[in-house]
């Protein structure tokens, strides 16, 4: 079973990306997780530092669209299954990059997914 690396983590407990590490924990599915703060969210140590992974199967984006340009190359460089584009991610030429690299992407909310058993 692949990771999932949430992109735009944060430690503050009322944001989404927060409760979307601790859902996924929740669920038993293993994370990794980056963010502008180093820390920790239930197990999971968010770093501020890219690090390569081959093990990567879903990227969940917590990330504007205008701060995803950053980052495109990477996560198309970590070949993930799929990409979740939670609300307020919305991003029409990232989903173009990700379809010419062979990698699916959807507009979802991971928290919803999990708790429908969608995930």
């Amino acid at each position: 079973m692949g990771r999932t690396l949430v992109m735009g983590a944060s430690l503050k407990p009322d944001r989404y990306s927060y409760l979307a590490v601790h859902q996924l924990r929740n669920s038993d599915e293993p994370v990794v997780a980056f963010g502008k703060k180093e820390g920790m969210v239930a197990d999971v140590n968010i770093v501020n530092k890219l690090q390569q992974y081959d093990d990567i199967d879903t990227v969940t984006l917590y990330l504007n669209s205008n701060a995803q340009k950053d980052f495109y190359d990477y996560i198309v460089s970590l070949g993930p299954r799929r990409v979740i584009f939670n609300p307020g991610t919305e991003n029409k030429e990232f989903y173009s990059i990700l379809e010419s690299n062979g990698i699916g992407w959807e507009e979802a909310c991971t928290l919803v997914l999990l708790s429908t058993h969608q995930y």
